[in-house]
């Protein structure tokens, strides 16, 4: 089926995912590009889910605290409700959502909206995290971002979990996860095993 008239007079939508481990930058970058996309006086939305209360119930926070207002969502499909008149559409901690995010993603570039998407490639066992493999598949741009590995001061991909604890969603910060190269993050686990 062709779908250029339907199309025709409207301006191009596309995703953007920034993605890393824990303390690279992620939310700092999504805040930045849409605080951009305010000073260019687009209307711009920004959604979080529901359950990632770490900083605050409503606002997306970095952790050098620069924070941005949010709307916390329990699914993805609430993002198409609250979409309407958007021209930018910010979503962070991604890879806490449900599968159906990539295509809601989709269905708001296909609306001509900019989505903005940041997220943990990877979770504490350096496996693939929610629905972030589809979403860099389908994404148009992509920003992977390093954090410093606290162990030998290199570039960090992964996020080391310091707790016993083995369920994949564990929210936490400083206390709970930092930053590792492959290295150190590979040797850590090894340790682990033996003890």
């Amino acid at each position: 089926m062709f779908l250029e008239p339907h199309f025709k007079g409207q301006r191009s939508g596309w995703i953007e995912v920034i993605c890393g481990s824990m303390f690279s930058g992620k939310t700092e970058e999504l805040i930045r590009r849409l605080k951009r996309a305010k000073i260019a006086n687009q209307k711009v939305e920004i959604f979080k889910p529901k359950m990632d209360t770490r900083y605050d119930e409503a606002k997306v926070v970095s952790h050098d605290a620069n924070s941005i207002l949010s709307s916390p969502v329990d699914t993805s499909e609430k993002i198409l409700d609250l979409a309407e008149g958007v021209d930018v559409i910010g979503i962070d901690e991604a890879q806490f959502f449900d599968g159906n995010l990539p295509e809601v993603c989709q269905q708001l570039a296909l609306k001509g909206i900019r989505v903005i998407v940041a997220g943990l490639d990877m979770d504490f066992k350096g496996q693939p995290f929610g629905p972030m493999p589809a979403l860099l598949a389908v994404s148009e741009y992509i920003t992977k971002v390093h954090a410093i590995c606290q162990h030998c001061g290199n570039l960090a991909t992964h996020s080391y979990r310091l707790i016993a604890e083995s369920d994949q969603v564990v929210l936490g910060e400083k206390e709970t996860y930092e930053p590792r190269c492959r290295t150190c993050y590979h040797m850590g686990n090894i340790l682990n095993l033996k003890t």
